[in-house]
């Protein structure tokens, strides 16, 4: 096992207070050369800070070096961070002759929801900002050199579109110039392998304004992979003795008063529709019609564990300055599982979990995870269940962690309000963690459910519930699975696995019977007829990142042979179709 321990969390304190502090300096970097600019918040981020202003005149990306360059002449000054606490009226009064209305929003939002009667203000030099802290001792504690401004982008204030739309300056700091050359050189990569940039090149997905933002759609070679991973997790999950369902993607309103989402998570869900007098909602989750598919008659613990799969589509309202790619959407499906099961059975079926995890991540090419065990803290009120049950459970975790020799670490205080779970932790392109996959106990749902079994002694007895998704959702795992391979996808999720390229239309009806023939195999190919020269397909068909191509001409035609091309190691040279053929169905058998 893998611990956090006290020592990352204080290097992380600190490196949150650097970004902060340098975000501060941004701040009044802004005020100095755009003295009559709107300044709102400014938070530490993942690797680095950002601040929310609202100009006079925009400014663009070519402003950047300069105020970057204002930025450390403040650094170099090294000007003390002061802070200083002063009563509510105080701030506003200082605020107002500032003239910062974001400023005074704030302020009198802290004192009506949070009551507070005095508010903390630093100061650097002449630049004032209500901020609880902390901040490190002075500007010379910055590394001048390790500073970068990296992209401006828009951002509604407080992230609601009815709002103003304000200006977003995002930056990076670091403690060496050498931490922060790295971190560069590791955002120029990550900009190659960005989601929305291949899924436009490689035409996977697309988002259309007239269809609606958070809405994408899949295009036919996205699709391909999609409905290939989905024929895949369903028969692995089916040798696993999971049975599978569809739900509706609208359920009455009774149901989500019975889950707990009216109550809990309305403002979220899209705006009800009124059928015959009667209430719906699109479905935010598949768990609440999930639960009455289990009770919808009598079950013994004979008949447990029950294994219900479902790839089910959802609708979220997320605020539009919040959607990104399939990495944010309003409109997703789920690979969700819910298993029921006893006591008993509850450390197997962790077991089997597991194991159904560690099979599909290796076989979509994925290495480097680790398993987060998400657990409860002391305060007993944001949770719901008995705490001993909790403790059994999260000790059967632990153990069927533990027994399978995984990676993993344990975040107390990071459980759902309903249960404990294990999240499949990897790490994207931007070195930020991201969970894509997860594996959790619900003990909210049974109750609210009324879920029972009858167990040996006849007695009705509440099952464990668990929730189980291979993949969260097929829209945010997708962007990764892009990111993470850069587009050059295994062969057996390719949209595209052949393309056969004739040298000359002479050649074309060779490479017609190549395709037939691999058809019937099952392998995907098409053939490039176009007018283009030779080696201007071969270049448009390697920037499509096809796993093989197979030039055709009048040896190939001749010996019945194919020259291979292959998309990492380049020419292979000429063999027989009927060997490419077994080499290529010998890769692709074990996901058939």
């Amino acid at each position: 096992m893998n611990q956090k321990t006290g020592k990352t969390k204080k290097s992380e304190s600190n490196r949150e207070t650097l970004r902060h502090s340098t975000a501060h300096v941004l701040a009044k970097a802004i005020l100095e050369l755009f003295p009559k600019t709107k300044v709102a918040i400014g938070p530490a981020i993942d690797h680095g800070f950002y601040y929310d202003f609202e100009f006079v005149k925009p400014i663009a990306q070519k402003d950047l070096p300069k105020i970057e360059k204002r930025m450390k002449k403040i650094i170099n000054q090294n000007l003390k961070f002061k802070k200083k606490q002063i009563s509510v009226q105080a701030a506003l009064k200082l605020f107002k002759k500032l003239n910062q209305p974001y400023k005074v929003e704030l302020i009198k939002e802290l004192k009506r929801h949070e009551k507070v009667e005095k508010v903390t203000v630093y100061q650097l030099g002449d630049f004032q900002d209500l901020c609880r802290g902390p901040h490190l001792e002075s500007t010379g504690k910055i590394n001048a050199q390790a500073i970068k401004l990296t992209e401006l982008a828009g951002a509604y204030w407080q992230g609601d579109e009815k709002n103003k739309m304000l200006t977003r300056i995002y930056g990076v700091v670091f403690a060496t110039k050498a931490a922060l050359k790295k971190h560069l050189e590791m955002l120029e990569q990550a900009k190659k392998r960005n989601h929305r940039k291949l899924g436009k090149e490689l035409e996977l997905f697309a988002i259309f304004p007239e269809i609606g933002q958070g809405l994408p759609v899949w295009l036919p070679n996205g699709y391909t992979i999609r409905r290939v991973l989905e024929d895949y997790m369903l028969k692995l999950e089916k040798s696993y003795g999971y049975e599978h369902i569809l739900t509706p993607v609208i359920n009455r309103k009774e149901l989500f008063e019975t889950s707990g989402h009216l109550e809990f998570y309305q403002d979220s869900m899209y705006t009800p529709l009124e059928i015959d007098r009667q209430t719906f909602y699109l479905k935010p989750m598949n768990c609440p019609a999930g639960m009455m598919v289990y009770k919808m008659k009598p079950r013994s613990y004979k008949d447990l564990p029950v294994k219900m799969g479902e790839l089910g589509t959802v609708y979220r309202y997320e605020q539009s300055g919040e959607l990104h790619g399939l990495q944010r959407v309003r409109g997703f499906t789920q690979n969700d599982a819910h298993i029921f099961c006893t006591p008993e059975q509850l450390e197997q079926e962790f077991m089997e979990v597991i194991e159904l995890f560690e099979i599909f991540f290796k076989n979509v090419g994925f290495h480097e995870y680790k398993y987060r065990l998400s657990l409860r803290d002391e305060d007993s009120s944001k949770y719901v269940g008995d705490k001993d049950r909790w403790e059994w459970a999260q000790n059967v975790m632990r153990k069927v962690l533990k027994k399978n020799k995984v990676d993993f670490y344990e975040e107390p205080g990071e459980a759902a309000f309903y249960g404990p779970k294990i999240d499949v932790q990897a790490v994207n392109v931007f070195g930020k963690e991201d969970s894509i996959g997860t594996n959790q106990i619900d003990f909210n749902l049974p109750e609210r459910f009324n879920l029972h079994y009858i167990d040996e002694t006849g007695s009705k007895k509440q099952p464990f519930v668990i929730h189980r998704a291979l993949i969260g959702s097929f829209e945010r795992f997708f962007a990764f699975f892009i990111e993470h391979h850069a587009g050059a996808f295994p062969i057996w999720l390719s949209a595209l696995q052949v393309m056969i390229i004739p040298v000359s239309d002479k050649y074309l009806s060779y490479a017609q019977k190549v395709a037939k023939k691999l058809k019937q195999e099952d392998i995907r190919v098409k053939i490039d007829s176009s007018a283009e020269s030779l080696g201007k397909k071969i270049r448009t068909n390697q920037k499509q990142k096809i796993p093989y191509m197979l030039i055709v001409g009048d040896k190939e035609a001749d010996q019945e042979k194919v020259a291979v091309r292959t998309r990492d190691q380049g020419d292979m040279g000429a063999i027989k179709l009927a060997k490419f053929i077994r080499e290529i169905k010998a890769k692709l058998a074990k996901f058939q």
